[in-house]
């Protein structure tokens, strides 16, 4: 096969007895989880459990460190010091991997949540004191990241092996950042349009901005957002049409 890209959901982002997600379904169709660590969503036993599915099925575990705004979902851009940032992300990192070293799994990879993704993706003291904060706590983690963004550069400055991240529902800004999604048609909810978008993404390393830009992108992991109305189906559909087009489906290498 010519191309292969990794498939990574935001999973675990459940807390007591309110659900989010189709984890357990999205599962089968993904090779990498990112699990909730508890500041924006889950809690112990939502991350144990995700752990527990995500071994069963073989996919690759991930911290999804987010903001501590379990009301906004994590999704609220609220200011943090580059050093209250490396604190959040030491610590929830640190949890989830001892949950991993509970079931004898270790950790894979980490991925920012929501506002700290997005605030880190352009913000470079942001996205350093997040790299190093991955990194002291295991320099063998691989970090996910917006492709092309501040986030790509700090992990590189610190020796972190780094995956390029790109979506498959999301629409894009001509600087690369994610349409931000109180934005009209920040979201596709066109399956065919995604399809396409995916497909030119790997294929080409190209994806059109909403402003008409064909943009340049390194598209290592893909994301499958598993909250979304019909995502087991979008899921089933992106891989077939990966098969379809020749792509591989993996795990990103460490």
């Amino acid at each position: 096969m010519a191309w292969t890209i990794d498939l990574n959901c935001d999973m675990g982002e459940s807390f007591g007895v309110w659900v989010m997600g189709h984890d357990l379904d999205v599962l089968p169709h993904v090779t990498s989880a990112n699990i909730a660590c508890g500041f924006h969503a889950g809690d112990p036993a939502t991350m144990r459990k995700t752990v527990e599915a995500a071994l069963r099925h073989g996919v690759a575990l991930g911290a999804h460190p987010g903001l501590p705004d379990l009301m906004g979902f994590g999704r609220r851009s609220i200011p943090v010091r580059p050093d209250e940032a490396y604190d959040m992300v030491v610590v929830q990192v640190g949890a989830l991997a001892a949950v991993a070293a509970s079931q004898n799994a270790r950790l894979h990879h980490v991925k920012a949540h929501g506002a700290l993704y997005n605030m880190a993706s352009r913000q470079r003291e942001l996205a350093m004191a997040i790299a190093q904060a991955v990194h002291d706590v295991d320099n063998t983690l691989v970090l996910y990241a917006l492709a092309g963004s501040a986030q790509v550069d700090a992990a590189r400055e610190v020796g972190l092996a780094v995956a390029q991240e790109v979506f498959a529902d999301r629409s894009y800004q001509d600087d690369g950042s994610l349409t931000p999604r109180t934005q009209p048609g920040a979201m596709i909810e066109d399956v065919d349009a995604s399809v396409r978008q995916v497909l030119r993404m790997v294929t080409e390393g190209k994806i059109r901005s909403q402003q008409g830009t064909d943009i340049s992108v390194q598209a290592d992991t893909l994301c499958i957002h598993g909250d979304q109305p019909g995502a087991v189906e979008f899921a089933k559909v992106i891989r077939q049409a990966l098969a379809e087009a020749d792509i591989g489906v993996g795990t990103v290498d460490a």
